[in-house]
């Protein structure tokens, strides 16, 4: 009997596994493929500087730490996600296998010390968690309650926060009922499955609560707790796929593909400079590429736009520290870099679905620029890049306002008139003002 129920518990934990599985495998297929529905761009150059640039901005949170206190708590956080992932794979092994605390013959009095380490991240998380909850609800920080954080972005902080407590409380109920059954010898189960190992320095402080259960209810209290975590991190890692904290597994190859080029440094548009110098007769001694069929100058939609742009969207985590260090918005403009990033990727997930209805080529009538983005937004940009700066990840939300600009300018023709006599003057002046080279230095004459 007790042969079968193992064996009843290992299929049921494959199949929520496979389940699992198979769920962020489609996820993350459908954000790729959305990804790649950007126009292409060359990002393999200076490798070893890309390499340094994950490593500092991604791996070592060199940004959070802008902030100390923040990026500490952060970090605490960020770290315990991916160092408690050696005791999640001992928790999926036993649950493939069967076993109980499969490591811990292994690594012996190793096996204690590790898991005290793990336990002390986990109040790390506990603790850092529930500041953060604070933080965001009772608006000390102002960010996170600007117009574009509407009841779901807000909710989706919350979510996260909230189930993170909770799978660490079931670590330490699990671990709690675990060491109070290592001492229970009136049953052969506790005897055989749960092995002397000691207790652990934070759960031990839940040990007084259960300590007067009897060992069948402790039994079911320490796999109940055990399948809630294990359970909840499935659903965790589903979740996340549809969440903003998509950025813990897309800042990596975000920050590596990131602009290594000056901020400063406005990329030209290559068609129209190659047809440019083709009306000029400049050979800049490159043979001339093949003609390029342009379907529209800048970006209307998401699919005018890089795939490095939209891969920018999928990994803002709504920190809003470009919107907070925004001049326009600052000064009461309607522009939001965090709302730039937000709605485009909101936009992208509207045109992946579309097309996974309907096919490529399927046209709902909408567009990032208009239906989502205003004019007024893009035009209130300073190009000061200050958002560009502020973003932890490296995110660039200019190069989007730039693009859709390019739209605005040269597709519509419908920017203000003020920068239309700029045009006019460098046009015909080859400078923004309303005279000509020859008389530049008349003002010096003057002076004489």
């Amino acid at each position: 009997m007790e042969l079968f129920t193992s064996l009843v518990q290992q299929l049921f934990f494959l199949a929520a596994l496979a389940a699992a599985a198979i769920a962020v495998t489609s996820r993350v297929q459908r954000i790729a493929g959305n990804i790649r529905l950007g126009k292409p761009l060359d990002r393999t150059d200076r490798p070893a500087e890309r390499l340094k640039t994950m490593l500092l901005i991604a791996f070592g949170q060199k940004k959070m730490f802008d902030k100390p206190l923040v990026g500490l708590m952060h970090f605490i956080i960020y770290a315990a996600f991916i160092i408690v992932n050696i005791e999640v794979l001992e928790i999926v092994l036993d649950g493939l296998l069967g076993t109980h605390r499969l490591f811990a013959p292994y690594l012996g009095s190793a096996y204690r010390l590790l898991l005290n380490f793990f336990e002390l991240l986990a109040l790390g998380v506990v603790i850092t968690c529930v500041i953060f909850l604070i933080r965001r609800n009772a608006r000390l920080v102002p960010r996170f309650w600007s117009r574009e954080m509407t009841e779901w972005p807000r909710m989706d902080a919350n979510i996260i926060l909230t189930a993170e407590i909770a799978l660490m409380f079931c670590l330490f109920t699990m671990n709690a009922a675990d060491s109070i059954l290592q001492t229970r010898e009136d049953s052969a189960y506790a005897m055989a499955h749960y092995p002397e190992v000691g207790s652990f320095l934070v759960s031990s402080l839940l040990i007084p609560l259960y300590k007067g259960l009897d060992t069948g209810s402790l039994i079911l209290l320490e796999r109940g707790a055990w399948w809630l975590h294990i359970l909840g991190i499935m659903s965790f890692a589903v979740y996340v796929t549809y969440s903003k904290h998509l950025h813990i597994a897309l800042a990596f190859p975000n920050t590596y593909f990131s602009n290594l080029e000056p901020k400063g440094k406005i990329e030209n548009m290559a068609v129209v400079t190659a047809e440019v110098k083709s009306m000029l007769g400049i050979n800049d001694g490159q043979e001339a590429a093949a003609p390029q069929e342009i379907s529209r100058f800048g970006a209307k939609d998401v699919e005018d736009l890089t795939w490095k742009n939209l891969m920018d969207a999928y990994s803002c985590t709504e920190c809003g520290r470009c919107t907070a260090s925004c001049p326009a918005n600052i000064t009461g403009k309607l522009l939001s870099p965090r709302k730039i990033m937000m709605d485009t990727r909101d936009r992208l997930e509207e045109k992946g679905e579309l097309i996974a209805k309907f096919g490529e080529g399927y046209d709902d009538g909408k567009s990032l620029y208009g239906d989502y983005i205003t004019k007024e937004e893009v035009m209130a940009c300073t190009t000061c890049n200050a958002c560009v700066d502020a973003c932890p990840i490296n995110i660039n939300p200019l190069d989007i306002i730039l693009q859709v600009r390019q739209y605005i300018a040269m597709e519509e023709s419908a920017t203000p008139a003020s920068w239309n006599s700029m045009f006019a003057n460098i046009e015909n002046n080859a400078a923004p003002w309303a005279f000509s080279a020859s008389d530049r230095f008349n003002w010096a004459s003057e002076i004489k």
